[in-house]
């Protein structure tokens, strides 16, 4: 579900960064008051685990499309919605600079569509009253799986009136509505399914993460530890090897366009804030695609060299793509950690040494 910048008028786009930049402020505000010893290694490897995640799209059999996990709700259960909201944005940054995953003008409404609905609609308004404050395992289930509906649905429709709101590409909204709508609902059983699947086994290991989405505590221990090692090596498994394996089917976003307009990807204004913020990504996205950069094996003979489709180089890239995103994002959100500490240091009081 990560637009592009073809579907966003700058207006819409920058409305939407300013929406999401405020939520984070505000996030970080609220976090301002946790324990020095908060969750911050906790968020790392989820954001580290998400992004490889995100990787593995999966087959909708009889579509001819594909999704992923958007992880949003998973990671507002484990953490709370205030942690949940930047770690998430975490990730998505990551995939825009680095990978070139959706569009530099569009990562605001990327934001509010796979973090902010997730943690701050789906999360108080679906998940929380179904599960109730002890849930047992088949109504936690059930609480996973209609809140990741919800969440899939909510984003697939506001991805459909930002694109309106823009008016700068032809696709109609009842026609683009009654594709994106039907594909991300299979998208999204699947990921309520996974979600309860993880939350259960998480919860098992550290029930405490479950009560009242309070996840980003001090508690610490060997069962933390311990989930946190567990965490950091499935990130580095799942996009490291189980990369390989991801659909290549286009996601519910270029299926729904294609089947509109007819082709996967719309063409984005030449020039203008679309041209500076296209050319500001080409230069980032070290692994477009993730993969490594297409690039001609150039020989005296003229023939053409070997790029990115080659199945072993494709691999290799994917492999690197996932370990190093998942750990540039670790970096990223435990630094964010950090900051919001050292932000809730007390001042020290005059003539206190250091």
């Amino acid at each position: 579900m990560h637009m592009a910048d073809a579907l966003l008028s700058p207006a819409v786009g920058g409305t939407f960064w300013a929406v999401t930049a405020g939520t984070a402020a505000y996030c970080a505000r609220k976090l301002r008051g946790l324990p020095a010893g908060n969750g911050s290694p906790l968020m790392g490897v989820l954001g580290a685990f998400l992004f490889a995640a995100q990787m593995i799209n999966f087959s909708i059999p009889g579509t001819g499309s594909s999704g992923h996990l958007g992880g949003g709700l998973l990671l507002t259960i484990l953490l709370g919605p205030y942690a949940a909201f930047l770690t998430v944005s975490s990730v998505l940054i990551v995939q825009a600079l680095f990978f070139a995953d959706g569009g530099l003008l569009a990562l605001g409404c990327n934001i509010f569509n796979m973090a902010f609905l997730p943690a701050f609609v789906a999360y108080p308004l679906i998940y929380r009253p179904i599960a109730g404050d002890r849930p047992g395992a088949k109504r936690l289930s059930v609480a996973c799986v209609v809140a990741a509906v919800v969440a899939l649905q909510l984003g697939a429709f506001a991805v459909v009136v930002e694109t309106l709101a823009s008016g700068i590409s032809a696709l109609p909204f009842a026609t683009f509505v009654l594709f994106m709508l039907p594909i991300h609902l299979a998208i999204g059983l699947v990921e309520g399914f996974v979600t309860a699947a993880i939350v259960g086994l998480v919860g098992r290991a550290r029930p405490d993460l479950l009560d009242q989405g309070t996840a980003i505590s001090a508690s610490a221990g060997r069962s933390a530890t311990r989930l946190i090692g567990v965490l950091f090596c499935a990130a580095l498994v799942t996009g490291g090897l189980l990369s390989w394996f991801a659909s290549e089917d286009p996601d519910g976003l270029e299926w729904s366009i294609a089947r509109v307009a007819g082709e996967q990807a719309l063409d984005a204004p030449a020039g203008g804030l679309h041209g500076l913020l296209a050319g500001i990504q080409q230069r980032l996205a070290v692994f477009p695609d993730y993969g490594f950069a297409k690039e001609e094996d150039g020989r005296a003979s003229g023939e053409a060299g070997r790029s990115a489709e080659d199945p072993s180089r494709a691999r290799i890239g994917s492999s690197v793509s996932g370990i190093v995103g998942a750990l540039v994002t670790l970096v990223l959100v435990v630094l964010i950690g950090v900051l919001l500490r050292w932000w809730t240091r007390p001042a020290r009081a005059p003539g206190e040494q250091r």
